[in-house]
């Protein structure tokens, strides 16, 4: 399993500091630390996150709030890894060669996360680990409850695994190069490692499971409206197959950045600058339609709605009439910051940082990046969700169909 520091590539300074399984602990940690933040504000914003995706509410004082038990997972998966980091910088003091032969301290740690956080004998969010689990059973292979058995947890938590798409590849790739004799996982990382597209494979599978849930939601909308023998509340569907389309929007990227990747000009039959434009057009098309379709549909926000709808008086510009945050300015930074970070790929433009993408560093910052945005996507998310649980769905929202059960307002 160890690589022979003899012939291994010279490994960056980020990679001495952080190798690869470190990095996919880190951001995987991240996101329950992360997790915690958004339910414990969206609680204090009077938004009952439990009842939305049909997870049992804990009003009891004597019961320790969601929050609080998300934390404490975050910590018991954090003090591991903590130490382990420590211990290997201590061991590895930088030099290549240390790092490369002690893979087996990072790799287990990481090992070590993940049955940290399935394992029964743990107590700590037991609940919410089976909860999740479970969840995650189904909407792996691209399955979506009904919307009395928690549809929206299920729709979130297949768009979360979206924006661990590259993490997840990051992980194939660090067991992948553990477990070869001629590799060393804290070595300079091989994203080719089981062939030049299966890591692409990996990374389309979250796209691939939205794109199965939305074309499900689809069906269940015509099958509704034979039965009624019309057209009901959610109209013929339509919506499903353009969300469904948005995220076929991302296989392109993931094919075309694979092939520039490895690019043989023999094979492919393309310049290399043709593949490049051909790439930008898909990431262009990727990237804005997604933008849109967060802030029109996914949060219910006018600014790129009609102008009148845009300027209703009966709601700040470009907003929506219920809002829950304090302050308007709340949503325009959103806005303006999931507009940013759903364009990074605008780097490679520029002469100064086209090779950002292709440095260690710059791909993990590019990963953690992506998971904020999700975390700041999903306070705004919900927050749509239950106003249209309490105050009626959007005149054209049917992206979720018709809602059985109504919350009252606390």
């Amino acid at each position: 399993m160890d690589g022979d520091p003899a012939v291994e590539p010279e490994l960056e300074a980020f990679s001495l500091f952080l190798p690869l399984p470190y990095r996919v602990a880190s951001i995987l940690v991240l996101g329950v630390w992360a997790w915690g933040v958004n339910l414990q504000y969206l609680t204090f914003l009077k938004i009952d996150v439990p009842a939305l995706i049909r997870y049992p509410s804990r009003h009891s004082s004597a019961v320790q709030p969601h929050h609080l038990s998300t934390y404490r997972l975050a910590t018991i998966l954090t003090i591991p890894l903590a130490i382990s980091l420590l211990i290997f910088w201590v061991i590895t003091q930088g030099q290549s060669a240390l790092v490369i032969s002690h893979e087996i301290l990072p790799q287990s740690s990481l090992f070590l996360l993940l049955l940290l956080f399935v394992i029964p004998i743990l107590h700590v969010a037991r609940t919410g680990r089976y909860r999740f689990l479970s969840t995650l059973k189904r909407v792996s292979i691209g399955g979506i409850a009904e919307t009395q058995d928690g549809k929206f947890g299920d729709i979130l938590l297949a768009d979360v695994l979206t924006s661990y798409a590259k993490v997840l590849g990051d992980f194939f790739v660090s067991a992948c190069m553990f477990f070869s004799f001629q590799r060393s996982s804290t070595g300079k990382p091989d994203r080719g490692c089981g062939g030049q597209f299966l890591v692409p494979i990996i990374i389309s599978v979250p796209s691939l499971i939205r794109l199965r849930q939305c074309l499900i939601e689809y069906i269940r909308v015509r099958r509704s409206n034979r039965r009624q023998g019309g057209l009901g509340s959610s109209e013929w569907g339509g919506q499903h197959l353009a969300n469904a389309l948005k995220y076929a929007s991302a296989f392109p990227v993931i094919i075309l950045s694979a092939m520039q990747r490895g690019y043989d000009p023999t094979k492919i039959g393309m310049s290399e600058a043709g593949l490049f434009r051909l790439w930008l057009f898909f990431v262009f098309l990727n990237s804005f339609y997604s933008f849109y379709w967060d802030v029109a549909k996914d949060w219910d926000l006018t600014l790129l709605s009609s102008a009148s709808a845009r300027n209703d008086p009966e709601h700040p510009w470009g907003l929506r009439r219920h809002l829950y945050f304090h302050t308007r300015e709340v949503y325009y930074v959103a806005i303006g910051i999931d507009f940013l970070l759903r364009c990074t790929w605008s780097f490679k433009l520029s002469p100064h940082l086209d090779h950002f993408n292709d440095l260690e560093g710059g791909i993990f910052v590019m990963e953690l990046l992506e998971v904020l945005r999700r975390w700041l996507w999903i306070f705004f998310r919900v927050e749509t969700e239950w106003v249209r649980n309490n105050r009626g769905p959007a005149p054209d929202d049917i992206l979720l169909g018709e809602y059985n059960v109504k919350f009252d307002d606390d």
